[in-house]
Parts: C-alpha cells; sequence; structure tokens
C-alpha cells in the first residue's frame, strides 16, 4: 500500500497507507467515536469540509449498503486505525475503498487513532491535511494553506437543488394517515429524518435553504421540520430571518443545525465547542423528569445556556452539561442538538417525532 500522512495544524504527522481516492486534501479534522454507523457517518452532509476520524479500531466489517445511506458523501478525507477489506454481511455490495473511490474520498489508515484523538480532545479541533509526501521543514507552504483553511457556504454546498414530495407507502389507505403535510427545509438533511414523518403518515415535502418563508407559509401545510446541517449555524443570516418569520405561524421541529438556528432566530446565541460531539454514545438528560437517553449525535457548535425570552431548556448533555434541547411553548416550537432519527441507533428519543405528528394535529407543546 502506498505511504501517506496527516499533518495537522499544531506540526504534528502521522504516518500511515493510502486508500480510498489518491489525491491530497484540506479540511477540519474532527473524530466520532461511534462503533457502529459508519456507513452513515460516511453519507451524513453534516461532515461537509471535514476529515473524519474514526475512534474504533476496525472500520468497514459490515462494508457499504446504499440502503442505508443518509445522502451525499460530502467529507474532505477519511481516517481509521484499520479497514476491512474482506466484509461479511448479506447486505453489503461492496467495502468502504471502493466507496471512497467512487466519491473521490481520500481514506488513510494504519496511523494511531488514539494518539489524535487525544490531541484533538486536548487542543480541540484543528485543521490537517492527507498527503503523499512529507512537508519541507516548518516553513513547509502547506502549514500555511492548513492554518487559512475554512468551511464556507456549507449549507449552500450540501442543500438539494430543487423542492420535492414524498409520501409514505399506501398513505391514502393507511389506519395510520393523519393528512398532516410537512414541509421540511433541507440544510443538509438525512434521509432517515423524512423516513420517520413518512411512517406516522405524514407526506414530506422537501424545500431547498434558499426557499422563503412566504412560499411555505402560504402552502397550507401543518408544520415544519428544520433539519440538521453543516458548518457554523451564524453563517446562515438568510435562513436565521425565514425562521423568524415562520415562528409562531407554524408548528416547529428541529434538530441539531435547525436546533441551532432556531435559537438565533429567536434572538439566542451559538458558539463553537472545544472538539464537539460526534458519535452514537452521547448521555442526555431531560430536565422535566431526570431521565437520561442515549443519543446519537454529530456538532460543533452548541447553543448558548442563556435561552431567548420564554424559551425553556428540555435536555443538558450529561457529560459537559451544554444545552441539547429547547422548548418554545409561546411559538408552538421545539428542537434538539441530537439525533432522534439515528439510522444505526440508538432509538431511544425517536418519541420526538410522535410528539411533532401529536402538535400538528393540535394537541399542547
Amino acid at each position: 500500500m502506498k505511504t501517506g500522512y496527516l499533518v495537522l495544524q499544531n506540526g504534528s504527522i502521522f504516518e500511515g497507507y493510502r486508500f480510498g481516492a489518491d489525491k491530497a486534501v484540506l479540511g477540519e479534522v474532527v473524530f466520532t467515536t461511534g462503533m457502529c454507523g459508519y456507513i452513515e457517518t460516511l453519507t451524513d452532509p453534516s461532515y461537509f469540509g471535514q476529515i473524519v476520524l474514526q475512534t474504533f479500531p476496525l472500520i468497514g466489517n459490515y462494508g457499504v449498503i446504499p440502503e442505508d445511506f443518509e445522502g451525499k458523501c460530502e467529507l474532505k478525507g477519511y481516517v481509521v486505525r484499520e479497514w476491512c477489506d474482506s466484509p461479511s454481511n448479506f447486505r453489503s455490495e461492496y467495502d468502504i475503498d471502493t466507496f471512497l473511490k467512487a466519491n473521490g474520498i481520500p481514506g488513510l489508515c494504519g496511523v494511531d487513532t488514539r494518539q489524535i484523538t487525544k490531541i484533538i480532545r486536548d487542543s480541540g479541533v484543528m485543521n490537517g491535511a492527507i498527503l503523499d509526501k512529507l512537508p519541507d521543514g516548518e516553513n513547509d507552504e502547506i502549514f500555511e494553506k492548513i492554518r487559512s483553511f475554512k468551511i464556507v457556504d456549507a449549507v449552500k454546498s450540501v442543500t438539494c437543488g430543487a423542492g420535492h414530495t414524498a409520501f409514505a407507502p399506501g398513505a391514502q389507505n393507511c389506519v395510520n394517515d393523519k393528512g398532516i403535510r410537512v414541509a421540511l427545509i433541507d440544510y443538509g438533511a438525512k434521509a432517515n429524518i423524512i423516513n420517520e414523518l413518512l411512517r406516522r403518515g405524514a407526506s414530506v415535502t422537501v424545500f431547498p435553504a434558499g426557499t422563503h418563508a412566504e412560499e411555505i407559509l402560504s402552502g397550507g401545510f401543518s408544520g415544519v421540520m428544520l433539519s440538521n446541517g453543516p458548518g457554523d449555524p451564524a453563517e446562515n443570516t438568510f435562513q436565521i430571518e425565514q425562521i423568524a418569520k415562520i415562528l409562531g405561524k407554524l408548528p416547529v421541529f428541529g434538530i441539531c443545525l435547525g436546533h441551532q438556528l432556531t435559537a438565533l432566530a429567536a434572538g439566542g446565541n451559538t458558539y463553537k465547542l472545544k472538539f464537539g460531539h460526534r458519535g452514537v454514545n452521547q448521555p442526555v438528560k431531560c430536565i422535566a423528569d431526570g431521565r437520561t437517553y442515549i443519543t446519537s449525535q454529530n456538532h460543533g457548535y452548541a447553543v448558548s445556556d442563556n435561552v431567548p425570552g420564554r424559551a425553556v431548556i428540555s435536555f443538558v448533555n450529561a457529560n459537559d452539561g451544554t444545552c441539547e434541547g429547547i422548548d418554545y411553548p409561546f411559538l408552538n416550537a421545539f428542537t434538539v442538538q441530537f439525533h432522534p432519527e439515528a439510522r444505526s441507533g440508538p432509538h431511544d428519543t425517536s418519541f420526538l417525532f410522535d410528539r411533532f405528528v401529536n402538535i400538528m394535529e393540535g394537541g399542547a407543546l
């Protein structure tokens, strides 16, 4: 295998072996702790612009299953300790090396992923590069390129090009068909958000992130779903303005970036976390009853605890106390930072979609 290098912004260099696409890339280096769900990670648009490192040492053992894709592969690079070239799963169609090559994503294996994770955990998220050759000393121009890299236009880059509507199979004859129509604003939406709504008998019309609020408000929808997505939430000034126009007029449910954008639209603030929450084992405590749920998360920004107006924090992260959910009873809206639709699990919080359906049917928040 061809030798390759991961070069971090702080000057750390890790030698490994190349797989996937044979090219050099710059990106923001982040780690995710999931023991499974690498297919969903590779196809989650929220990883736009990032070089993703898997902390679990063996990746790819159950192959690649296109049916489980969440969206288009948008990450910049992929780093693992070891990848499995002989996956065993009756649903598998090919291995992750083939997937990465097909999507133009370079991979690096054989590096000490534990040490890289410790560096990011202790120093914070930093930029990096996957290269074929070592930098020529500390003055090599690659270090300036790494330092100056910035993720921009993230939502604009991953949102859908045109809107479309999805219906639950046989919904018109289904006993669960509630006649509910949901407008989903796509900031980089994961496919399973739509699936969860369809399972509850709703129809879902997907709108690009650049859609004006007036188009949605005049569409006769029962409620609005604000999706996950990548990048700095504060960058999306147009989207924040549109959400502000929608709040209080239709029931709203926001997930991840949708959670952050709603807080900004309501007058709150967001900030960048030291190394973010990425994985499928994040404990979240419900303020109302004290119960703790295990959740899937993928975000580098958080909403400030100083929530706007009459808003109420509904969930907090049990590890670091950061805000994980907000209720806006006066606006008939609620949002969460974690992913209740997680396809690979856990499924502890999927009941939040039932809550959304109940609100659209006229129930109390």
